[in-house]
């Protein structure tokens, strides 16, 4: 017949008590010693099984060892039958280990105790409670911008990580944490969040540029003082001429600087140096073709390059004999040597000397008939040993008496004298140099035809 629940709660005290003995023979040796000492004096042994009638025969001493086998079978079994309610619920010992108990034998193979204790006993479950500061993780916020490129992103501000005092309660399995139960949390520092710009703009992205950048007109176009076709003009902007981006209210239309001018643009007027390569060159020549007027100060270098010069030069229909190809690098030297601006003086050098055909300009070397007078100008005119000192006499002289006010620091250390001096333009040296009234349009339909080929 069964046992009732009671009866096997008895049972299971007395073991505890039992295995608590052993323990403290296992820990004691005093009480060890004393203990076999009475075992040894009682005499006591039993049988390993069990007969038919459930009683044990003495044949055998009763060792510590067969009181262990034992103790450590009954716990083994109550372990078994109630799990929930035995003191060893929080054993881990493991199921194979675990043998029905039907029957004793002869213990041939004895049960180590010890390491039984062990082993359940090593399977430490801790558990503690800690106040502590933690980082709160930001959040990562995106909005579109459509003054940005198309897919470029910006950081516009930074995220921050905040803080919370938290109490929680942590559990360790033999020093190894396992979970952990938050009790309470306090937020101390709030977290900022980081916020990313992301670019919208397709026109931008086209272009690879920005806000503030340079760009490009691709044709002649007016600005306007409104995004509107309808509105007023406000300036003219020549093709190839830069102009700084502004803003970009949508992607029609674009406000821009030119020259301190602002005004608004269709973007498909515009283009960068990234989608026309070539347009810096281009820009670069327009500056200087913008420049380039009838009351232009001639006392300032052209801003042209040596290959510009040549470029001006090369296959001149009307240079016949070659005089100006072959010595554009004089003019260009003069204009860097004396500041004087070189294509006005090779343009007064065509038109004094027709193209380097007159009769001074062949037998003289000289193509301005320098010196000269209108009663006698073979005659009077000076006579140089070659083009290139000829044109650098006309440049000294232009500079010191007719280009610059008196006291201009020139060449050499000298200052201008001014004797001539009506201002540094065409008309003003017209004024003093030539009796013809009308010389400084004539020399300056020459200049304008050397500018243009620069294009």
């Amino acid at each position: 017949m069964a046992k009732d629940k009671n009866s096997f709660q008895r049972e299971e005290r007395d073991l505890i008590d039992v295995f608590n003995e052993l323990q403290e023979l296992q820990h004691n040796p005093k009480a060890r010693q004393a203990y076999q000492r009475k075992v040894h004096k009682s005499k006591f042994s039993f049988h390993s099984k069990l007969d038919s009638n459930k009683t044990f025969k003495k044949s055998y001493d009763l060792k510590l060892s067969h009181i262990i086998v034992g103790c450590s079978a009954l716990i083994i079994g109550m372990a078994i039958f109630f799990p929930k309610t035995s003191a060893f619920t929080e054993s881990y010992a493991k199921e194979e280990n675990l043998q029905e108990v039907s029957e004793y034998e002869l213990n041939r193979h004895r049960l180590n105790m010890q390491s039984i204790i062990s082993e359940n006993s090593g399977m430490d479950r801790v558990k503690e409670q800690v106040t502590e500061e933690r980082d709160v993780d930001f959040e990562t916020t995106y909005q579109n911008n459509s003054t940005l490129p198309k897919g470029e992103e910006v950081i516009l501000q930074e995220g921050t990580l905040g803080k919370d005092n938290v109490t929680v309660v942590k559990t360790y399995e033999n020093g190894n944490f396992v979970e952990e139960v938050i009790l309470s949390k306090n937020r101390l520092v709030e977290p900022i969040s980081k916020i990313i710009d992301v670019g919208t703009s397709e026109f931008l992205a086209k272009h690879k540029v920005h806000i503030g950048d340079i760009m490009y007109f691709v044709n002649t176009a007016n600005l306007k003082a409104a995004a509107d076709d309808n509105s007023n003009d406000v300036a003219e902007v020549k093709e190839s001429l830069d102009v700084k981006l502004l803003e970009l209210p949508s992607e029609e239309w674009c406000k821009v600087s030119f020259d301190g001018i602002e005004g608004y643009i269709k973007t498909s007027n515009l283009t960068s140096s990234y989608t026309t390569p070539n347009i810096v060159e281009k820009n670069r020549i327009q500056r200087i073709l913008i420049k380039v007027n009838i009351d232009m100060e001639l006392n300032k270098a052209s801003g042209l390059t040596l290959n510009d010069y040549k470029k001006v030069f090369t296959n001149l229909s009307n240079d016949t004999n070659n005089i100006f190809e072959d010595n554009y690098a004089v003019f260009y030297n003069m204009e860097k040597k004396y500041n004087i601006n070189g294509i006005f003086l090779a343009s007064m050098a065509i038109h004094e000397s027709a193209w380097g055909t007159s009769q001074i300009a062949k037998d003289k070397h000289n193509l301005f008939g320098y010196g000269a007078y209108d009663e006698s100008p073979y005659e009077s005119s000076l006579g140089f040993d070659s083009y290139e000192e000829g044109i650098e006499t006309v440049a000294k002289s232009l500079v010191k008496y007719y280009l610059n006010p008196s006291g201009t620091k020139i060449y050499d250390g000298e200052t201008a004298a001014a004797w001539y001096y009506n201002g540094p333009t065409l008309q003003g040296v017209n004024t003093r140099y030539a009796s013809d009234k009308e010389w400084y349009t004539k020399v300056y339909s020459y200049m304008e035809m050397l500018y243009n080929r620069l294009r």
